[in-house]
């Protein structure tokens, strides 16, 4: 298993400090300081390829769209299909909570 593999006591920590955010506000403010911008940006551009294949995207639509390779589509394909199920339930949950791409968001703080 693949978490076997990525789990030590630093990535733990990393892990706790994320299920501690509470508002998308928190979570810009500690990505900010944890990536660069094209580190956030392109685990964004990764999630959204996911959605586009879970929902039936063309590899030509989601270059158009999103403007990854399609070395990064192939990728993502494959962990969404064959990988730990991140993806799924990352996707699944935010389906229901109604902020897949285009979906309303909740209001949080600006603090």
């Amino acid at each position: 298993m693949t978490a076997n593999k990525l789990k030590d006591a630093l990535t733990d920590q990393f892990f706790a400090a994320l299920l501690l955010l509470k508002t998308e506000s928190e979570c810009y403010k500690f990505f900010e300081d944890v990536c660069t911008i094209n580190e956030l940006k392109s685990l964004g551009q990764r999630l959204e390829v996911a959605r586009m294949l879970k929902i039936g995207g063309t590899y030509d639509d989601i270059v158009a769209n999103t403007g990854v390779s399609t070395a990064t589509i192939a990728r993502v394909k494959r962990c969404l299909y064959y990988g730990a199920g991140g993806y799924k339930l990352a996707l699944s949950r935010l389906g229901s909570a109604g902020k897949g791409k285009g979906g309303e968001r909740k209001k949080d703080d600006k603090g």
